[in-house]
């Protein structure tokens, strides 16, 4: 059963990787690098390779990219999943075709560009938070902060941000166009604030204490049903003096709905107090790995 479980959840994070990454190489190549916009990361570093000599963005992103993933491989090991891989190849098909449709149709928004960059920047952040939502990952400079942050005591945040304005700092020095720069710099922030809500609302958690006479019944519907863990909690009424047990669940804010649904179809008279969770740390919930970059 967990077998079978494990291979339906796979199955659809990668289909999630692919939809996110439609998602970003439409925004990126229709939206930004079409109206000559520079963003961070690898997308930023082979924008300003491609028009410092004039060739395809897509060449210089896909052999970095595949670059660093061997790299990655030799320093970090498997660190970088099978996601990260599948997700380069993926990016290796579609950045090519999306370049290929507008340079030939021109970009989207051709001739307001604040707003494009605006709206290809929350697309763009908004298909990364799906993917790193997934533990996934695009590759490019998030191997190169990984690495630095391997070796060197700066977070992987950080290492990222500074990757960014020295990619910004070469547009400029490419272009003089404060203009561009400043589009550029919105992007930017635009992008990871994206990330960053995307995420902080994806994994935000949330507890349940359950008063009801049937935990026994209510536990088993949360397990089998949401496959969450509960906890047995003796506790005593203050009033009546009588010894009962409350059942503990956390579950992400996501989840909220079916634990009540699960809940309700046990025992309608329940009482259930919710509270949100600042963190929710192992099996089922973010990675361990994750608290030493916060």
């Amino acid at each position: 059963m967990n077998t079978k479980r494990n291979l339906i959840n796979a199955i659809k994070d990668y289909a999630f990787i692919f939809v996110s990454i439609l998602i970003y190489g439409f925004a990126w190549q229709g939206l930004i690098f079409s109206h000559k916009i520079t963003t961070g990361g690898l997308a930023g570093i082979a924008s300003v390779i491609s028009w410092a000599f004039e060739i395809p963005a897509s060449y210089p992103y896909n052999i970095i990219n595949v670059g660093l993933v061997i790299l990655a491989l030799f320093i970090l090991g498997w660190r970088f999943s099978l996601k990260t891989v599948y997700s380069v190849a993926v990016l290796a098909i579609t950045i090519p075709f999306y370049e290929s449709f507008f340079a030939k149709h021109g970009p989207l928004l051709a001739d307001q560009p604040v707003l494009a960059v605006v709206l290809g920047a929350i697309l763009c952040g908004l298909s990364l938070g799906m993917v790193f939502s997934v533990n996934g990952s695009t590759g490019g400079t998030d191997i190169v902060a990984a690495i630095i942050n391997k070796y060197r005591n700066v977070t992987i945040g950080r290492a990222l941000m500074l990757i960014d304005f020295v990619i910004l700092g070469i547009s400029y020095y490419l272009f003089r166009d404060a203009d561009k720069i400043i589009l550029s710099l919105v992007e930017v922030i635009v992008v990871n604030l994206t990330v960053d809500y995307y995420l902080n609302g994806y994994r935000q958690s949330v507890q349940f204490f359950i008063n009801t006479k049937k935990h026994k019944e209510v536990a088993d519907v949360i397990m089998q049903e949401l496959n969450r863990g509960c906890t047995f909690l003796e506790a005593e009424g203050a009033f009546t003096g009588e010894k009962q047990k409350l059942v503990m669940v956390i579950a992400k804010k996501s989840e909220s709905t079916m634990v009540f649904r699960a809940i309700k179809s046990v025992d309608p008279q329940a009482f259930i107090s919710q509270s949100l969770v600042r963190g929710a740390y192992g099996r089922g919930f973010e990675d361990l790995q994750s608290i030493k970059d916060k």
